[in-house]
């Protein structure tokens, strides 16, 4: 018998509000430890993701077939490389791990004062990688 390995080579999120750590949900702020601090959280119609200044925190969320909740817990060391992309009403951010697992986190429906917000977001999460 022969078996093929399945290893998704990228994952891609949209995100379009801002979720400011108050109105978080409790399960989203289970994750973050003592010795952290939220800097600000994203939602779409079924997902989450939470920026600390030492990870990022993504839920998926999948509600089709069947109820599932996938949580990805990433260390800002763990970035290899990233990027920043900044378009017209939206800002992407890529990523690739030391595992060699690829990220596309979007940010649609920005204008430029919440532009500057994930700008400092991504600076943080730069900052802490070479911390």
């Amino acid at each position: 018998m022969a078996y093929i390995k399945f290893k998704e080579l990228s994952k891609y999120f949209d995100f379009k509000t801002e979720v400011y750590e108050d109105k978080l949900p409790d399960y989203t702020k289970e994750y973050v430890e003592d010795n952290e601090t939220i800097l600000i959280g994203y939602k779409n119609s079924k997902d989450y993701v939470v920026f600390t200044d030492k990870k990022m925190i993504l839920f998926d969320r999948d509600t089709l077939a069947v109820y599932y909740k996938k949580i990805h817990i990433i260390p800002y060391v763990s970035i290899s490389t990233s990027a920043i992309n900044f378009k017209p009403g939206k800002v992407e951010l890529l990523f690739s791990f030391d595992s060699g697992y690829q990220l596309h986190v979007n940010f649609i429906d920005m204008n430029h004062d919440k532009k500057e917000v994930l700008k400092k977001v991504y600076k943080t999460m730069m900052k802490a990688k070479i911390s």
